[in-house]
């Protein structure tokens, strides 16, 4: 295909260079991965298959298993791989609350990703649960308190809590969440896309039942991903068909996928502990110049003056009197690529939700922005955010004035 000056166009390149500050969205591919991805799609066979060709296919899906359960210290038969994040957690949740038996309710964070949020919801309004909520402090944390109120209150046949919120980057108590789920014969769940690579994680605590993880968040490919469930969890099937992946997950597994997938684990495990210290150190220089050179800026969520409160690579920073899909444009306008939240919710000009229940206020959480950072960030990418951030947030605090006043 070429392009109106004649030459050879590719679906995707970028003309210029560009400031990512999204790899809370997506993660750019590792070569590693794509290598493995390269390797493994050269197989012919159905990995179901008996034929030679198929039993390579199947030795290179079991070699991922073994490899992905080695870097997140699990059994192998405990990794079952998914097709991303949203089907490890529309899975977990649906498939472990169906199981429940006369449990009829789930406790969720109101602060869960949409792909928990959506699923309960759903089971709510279509399949008679009902569903509890605990509340959450200023910083975005769960009140263990309040959990441990539900729990001894409510006959919940589930429990979910995600390791990292996405948005504001506040990690949870999830060791202590896991601890009063087993004293009340609860299944817990926890989405930790946000939290593999970026945290130390132990998928085996007591209680934990079920965790989600996807791929393209720390550089495998887009559209594989696995939720790690405890060997003796019963767990009802959203799809049925050939009984792949323990008859939890029917249908032929991607081969190059996951072992694409298996390579980005290995990893970002391995390489997580010099990576947080790094982005860490960058991260509290980014919120430092942008609240000096936007006085009225404000950072959302926990300080993350540990390791263990935040995640290393999110800065979460509202500024009030603006629109934070205005501020989005202007600074991609200005080569920088951030989000005003979650990418799912791209497009709906509505105030986080996760904000709100923070106690937030409408006009602080509208103009919020995240900016996440990655292996590839570097201070010159700092730099330039802070030479384009404040005439951005002058432009959009003028063009907000007049909405302020039209809602007024």
């Amino acid at each position: 295909m070429l392009n109106a000056s004649g030459e050879a166009a590719t679906i995707g390149s970028v003309s210029s260079p560009r400031v990512y500050f999204d790899y809370a969205a997506t993660a750019p591919l590792r070569p590693e991965a794509r290598e493995a991805w390269l390797a493994a799609s050269d197989l012919r066979g159905n990995p179901s298959s008996l034929h030679s060709g198929g039993r390579r296919a199947r030795r290179a899906v079991e070699e991922a298993r073994e490899l992905t359960a080695q870097a997140l210290r699990v059994r192998p038969s405990e990794v079952v791989f998914t097709a991303g994040g949203t089907e490890s957690d529309n899975l977990a949740v649906k498939g472990l609350a169906w199981s429940g038996g006369d449990r009829r309710s789930i406790i969720r964070s109101p602060i869960e990703h949409h792909a928990v949020l959506d699923p309960t919801d759903w089971l709510a309004k279509e399949q008679g649960f009902s569903l509890a909520e605990p509340r959450v402090n200023s910083l975005g944390r769960v009140d263990l308190d309040d959990m441990a109120r539900l729990l001894s209150q409510v006959d919940a046949a589930l429990c979910t809590v995600m390791w990292a919120n996405n948005e504001i980057g506040t990690v949870q108590p999830i060791a202590e969440i896991a601890a009063l789920c087993a004293e009340h014969d609860v299944a817990f769940h926890t989405d930790a896309v946000q939290a593999l690579g970026m945290l130390e994680l132990d998928l085996k605590l007591p209680g934990l039942t079920a965790t989600t993880l996807s791929g393209h968040k720390i550089g495998g490919p887009v559209g594989v991903g696995a939720l790690i469930i405890d060997r003796d969890a019963v767990v009802t099937p959203l799809l049925h068909g050939g009984g792949q992946e323990r008859d939890i997950r029917s249908g032929t597994v991607d081969a190059a996928s996951v072992a694409a997938f298996a390579v980005a684990v290995d990893l970002a495990v391995a390489e997580q502990g010099e990576l947080r210290t790094r982005l860490m150190g960058m991260r509290e220089e980014l919120v430092e110049r942008v609240l000096a050179a936007v006085p009225q800026a404000r950072l959302q969520g926990d300080p993350g003056t540990g390791s263990g409160q935040r995640l290393p690579g999110n800065a979460a920073i509202s500024f009030a009197g603006c629109e934070g899909d205005a501020l989005l444009m202007l600074l991609d306008a200005a080569g920088i690529e951030c989000s005003t939240g979650s990418a799912c919710a791209s497009g709906v000009p509505e105030p986080s939700h996760v904000l709100l229940a923070m106690g937030v206020d409408i006009a602080a959480a509208r103009g919020t922005l995240r900016f996440s950072l990655g292996a590839h960030t570097t201070p010159a990418d700092i730099d330039s955010l802070i030479a384009a951030l404040p005439s951005v947030v002058e432009r959009a605090g003028r063009a907000g004035r007049p909405r302020l006043a039209m809602r007024a």
